[in-house]
């Protein structure tokens, strides 16, 4: 979900709570939850189940919607909105409004590693091999000796 007009850090407080839970475990907590990005976190979670459950049906990929649980659950930082706020003797107060990105990746629990669904693209942690270095050719032993030598 892009765009969301709350701030990430209270969005992660809510993500918190959900992330490595099964996905009905994880319904049922951001239905009692009292915060106000709980209902669109929600939203997005069913969501997420949905596009699980269309892979599963008209893809025909096998996924087991009971299963499911929720891998990741990210809340990035998008576009501040810059206000001013009036403050006294005809100053004003500059503040920033903020706005989250949130991402939430569901994978089944039985094989692991791949995701089921996300919401959006799954984030891989490294994807490219590290890049080899060129061996770097070392010095002979004495040679470091001689020099010493030669300087005293």
């Amino acid at each position: 979900m892009r765009y969301l007009r709350v701030s990430p850090q209270k969005a992660r407080l809510v993500l918190d709570l959900i992330k490595g839970r099964r996905v009905e475990e994880a319904r049922n907590t951001l239905l009692y939850t009292k915060k106000r990005v709980a209902a669109h976190v929600g939203k997005l979670l069913q969501s997420a189940l949905d596009n699980a459950n269309f892979l599963s049906a008209e893809k025909n990929l096998d996924v087991d919607l009971d299963n499911l649980y929720v891998k990741s659950a990210i809340a990035n930082d998008g576009p501040r909105m810059k206000r001013i706020r009036p403050a006294p003797q005809g100053r004003a107060y500059r503040y920033q409004r903020r706005i989250a990105h949130i991402t939430l990746v569901l994978a089944e629990r039985g094989n692991g590693t791949a995701p089921a669904s996300g919401q959006t693209r799954s984030v891989a942690a490294s994807s490219a091999p590290a890049k080899r270095r060129a061996p770097v050719a070392k010095k002979a032993a004495g040679a470091g000796k001689k020099k010493k030598a030669a300087a005293k």
